[in-house]
């Protein structure tokens, strides 16, 4: 598996699972720290200028689901 494929594998996990429970990965679920330590990471990159162009612009799509879902829980 590549390096692109492994970004894209994992873009598309933390899109699914926000789809899914209509909510952001929880810093207080081990089970979703992966997602969690791969959006900080990607984000760091991303505001550092790292990051590649196609990502970005997939990234910053990604951020605005994000923004929609930012104050639910999973009890809501």
């Amino acid at each position: 598996m590549t390096q692109d494929e492994r970004w894209i594998a994992k873009y598309n996990e933390v899109v699914e699972f926000i789809e899914t429970n209509h909510r952001n990965p929880s810093r207080h679920r081990i089970e979703e720290h992966d997602m969690l330590n791969w959006l900080k990471a990607t984000r760091k990159r991303m505001n550092a200028g790292e990051l590649k162009l196609e990502r970005v612009e997939s990234f910053k799509k990604l951020l605005e689901l994000m923004e929609l879902y930012k104050r639910k829980n999973q009890y809501q």
